[in-house]
């Protein structure tokens, strides 16, 4: 075992307040121990790294080469551990620190995104990560502390909030509609062109393309376009590619589409607050968890009360 594996912080902390009190006697009365064992002390640490870490002299200490390095060193961990000590103690009360949060690309980079600026301002000494990916991380692992997840967690461990469901509408640009009709009835959706998430969709993701069996028999009608996330399909639907369903958070967030065959309702995706056990008293997490749950409303992610567009006659 090599001197510095043998060095305890006990001996460091007499060194270092005998460096600053400059003699014996001083640092004796500051520790309110007798001058021999201090003396005993500072003699074992010189011992265990094998030099001199003073020079005695008539007038008290000076530092040797060795001192002045070690004492650089401990000085430094000390102000170190001092600060972390000073935030602890700051935290105590008030959330602070890092949370790296993962969701879905189509949920994190719109109508979360659009949240999160609101609750920076209600805690100024939390910041957040987002990582944001439609594969769910490992939070067993702590690729990320904390997730908002369109199913209930697999991993039994896990601590889950449930947050509001989210619905599914199929929706349409103004110009597709003026191009190509308005669908009065389900049957219509066969001359329509119909774009979708695509095969690629997460197994729990798998319902989100029910649009392509609705009243359909046999195999599901085929889609023009499939893209393997929701925000990109989105984009396709604005610019009058065709129909889809998508999310009512989406649709908000767009204000640029038109819900059609309005009475249609696709599955509910149920959506969770969800956490590694470690962190269940966590202020930081618990503050993030009840500002969602304050947020994530029907109200704030459906469209009951916008304005949908009028089946033809």
């Amino acid at each position: 075992m090599g001197p510095a594996l043998s060095m305890d912080w006990e001996k460091l902390r007499l060194f270092d307040t005998v460096a600053e009190a400059g003699s014996f006697t001083e640092a004796a009365r500051r520790l309110h121990m007798s001058q021999p064992a201090l003396s005993r002390q500072i003699a074992a640490l010189e011992e265990s790294l094998g030099a001199k870490l003073f020079h005695r002299h008539a007038r008290g200490l000076a530092m040797t080469h060795e001192g002045e390095q070690l004492r650089s060193a401990t000085h430094e961990v000390h102000e170190r551990i001092d600060r972390a000590a000073q935030a602890i103690d700051a935290s105590r009360d008030r959330p602070t620190g890092v949370i790296r949060l993962t969701t879905t690309v189509s949920f994190g980079s719109t109508w979360l995104a659009r949240q999160l600026g609101d609750f920076l301002d209600l805690y100024p000494d939390i910041s957040i990560e987002m990582i944001l990916t439609d594969q769910d991380m490992d939070l067993a692992k702590r690729e990320a502390d904390v997730a908002i997840r369109f199913h209930r967690p697999f991993q039994g461990e896990l601590m889950q909030k449930p947050l509001t469901g989210i619905r599914h509408y199929l929706c349409a640009s103004p110009d597709y509609l003026a191009r190509r009709g308005t669908p009065t009835s389900v049957a219509d959706l066969e001359s329509h062109r119909l774009l979708a998430y695509g095969d690629a969709a997460p197994e729990f993701l798998k319902g989100i393309n029910w649009a392509l069996e609705l009243g359909h028999e046999g195999n599901p009608r085929a889609a023009a376009l499939t893209i393997n996330n929701s925000h990109g399909v989105l984009q396709a639907v604005e610019a009058g590619a065709g129909i889809a369903a998508l999310p009512s958070y989406l649709i908000r967030y767009s204000g640029k589409v038109q819900v059609v065959l309005p009475s249609l309702e696709g599955p509910v995706f149920r959506t969770f607050f969800t956490y590694p056990a470690e962190l269940r008293r966590s202020v930081r997490i618990a503050v993030l968890r009840d500002f969602l749950v304050a947020r994530m409303t029907p109200g704030n992610l459906d469209i009951e009360n916008l304005p949908r567009h009028a089946p033809d006659a």
